[in-house]
C-alpha cells in the first residue's frame, strides 16, 4: 500500500486525505444504506468473479491462492474496463479501496492496492 492508494472497510469513518473513495465489492455492504456510503464511484466490476470469492470464503489460509487466481483475473476481458478505470484513477489522485470484509489485509481491496502500487499489473 502506498500513501496514495489505501484501502479500509466501508463503514469506518471517513478521512481528510482518503481521496476517491471507490467500493470494489461485487455486492452491496449489508446494512449499508447507499447515502452513508459516502462513496464517489462502486466499481463492482473489478471485483472478484462470483466462483471466485465463493471459492475463498475470506479463508486467510486460501489467500495466497486467492491473490494468484484473482491477479490473473485482473488481465481477463470481463474485467478490462474496470481496471483500466481504476488505473486511470491511481494515476491521477488519491484513492481509498473500500470493502465489506472484515479482514482488509486478506480481501481484493489489499490485493487491489498492491496491484495499482505496481503500475496495475499482475
Amino acid at each position: 500500500m502506498t500513501e496514495r492508494i489505501t484501502y479500509h472497510r466501508v463503514y469506518e469513518e471517513t478521512g481528510p486525505r482518503e481521496g476517491r473513495r471507490v467500493l470494489v465489492d461485487r455486492v452491496w455492504p449489508r446494512g449499508m444504506r447507499k447515502e452513508d456510503a459516502h462513496l464517489d464511484e462502486w466499481l463492482r466490476d473489478i471485483a472478484p468473479s462470483t466462483e471466485l470469492r465463493r471459492w475463498y470464503g475470506h479463508d486467510p489460509d486460501r489467500f495466497d491462492e486467492f491473490r494468484r487466481r484473482y491477479l490473473a483475473e485482473l488481465g481477463d476481458p470481463g474485467h478490462a474496463p474496470a481496471a483500466e478505470r481504476l488505473r486511470e484513477m491511481a494515476a491521477h489522485e488519491r484513492l481509498a479501496l473500500l470493502t465489506a470484509t472484515r479482514d482488509v489485509d486478506h480481501s481484493q481491496a489489499a490485493v487491489l492496492a498492491e496491484w495499482l502500487a505496481r503500475g496495475g499489473r499482475a
